[in-house]
């Protein structure tokens, strides 16, 4: 498999070296919310879920998530936090250790929150990713991309360095193709959450499947 495995990322996890980690929730999240985009009762997926911050906000707010991630330290943090949220909060939250690229949830899901996982993931991975978010997805499910601008010197020689790996928005739209999904028009909100690290939230939805 190109790029990390898990033990890079067990390792990362022990050596409290998280540069992704923002120490809470993505305010972008509740934003979310508050304009009714997600809505209490819909089923959502949080891949890459890391540390886990986002899934209180969720099912505070009425969703039904799942989590995943494919480091156990990973899966032990977000677990002891949902631990600590009233049970009939924290029963809306399953996280599971789980490879994104080998997982499929139990039914098509209303929305996918992208935050941290595709700029994790070895660019060879991208387009298998992509693809299984889109099956992931209901018809009219929502996908939230938060595309991680993380622009290294060596790529204009052609290096690939990560993670966290850059999602350049030209590279993005190749990926996330027309034909499969819906783009809405430019300008995107951004946010910088850390030094050196930029966020280009897109919402897209799934283009319908040729008969």
């Amino acid at each position: 498999m190109a790029g990390p495995d898990v033990d890079f990322w067990a390792g990362m996890f022990a050596r409290g070296a998280m540069p992704w980690d923002r120490g809470e929730a993505n305010p972008a999240l509740a934003g979310l919310i508050e304009q009714g985009v997600l809505r209490a009762g819909m089923r959502i997926v949080v891949p890459g879920c890391g540390s886990g911050y986002e899934l209180p906000v969720l099912a505070q707010a009425g969703l039904d998530v799942i989590a995943l991630d494919y480091t156990p330290a990973a899966v032990e943090r977000a677990r002891a936090l949902v631990a600590t949220l009233p049970a009939s909060v924290a029963a809306r939250v399953r996280v599971e250790q789980a490879d994104v690229l080998q997982w499929n949830p139990p039914a098509p899901v209303d929305a996918v929150y992208e935050q941290t996982c595709l700029c994790a993931l070895h660019p060879d991975h991208w387009v298998d990713y992509a693809a299984r978010l889109r099956d992931w997805l209901a018809p009219e499910g929502l996908l939230i991309a938060q595309f991680v601008q993380a622009q290294r010197p060596g790529a204009a020689e052609g290096f690939v360095e990560g993670p966290p790996y850059h999602c350049d928005i030209h590279g993005m739209r190749a990926l996330f193709a027309g034909r499969d999904w819906i783009w809405p028009k430019p300008p995107y909100p951004r946010a910088q959450p850390k030094p050196g690290l930029a966020e280009l939230m897109v919402l897209l939805r799934p283009a319908p499947r040729a008969r």
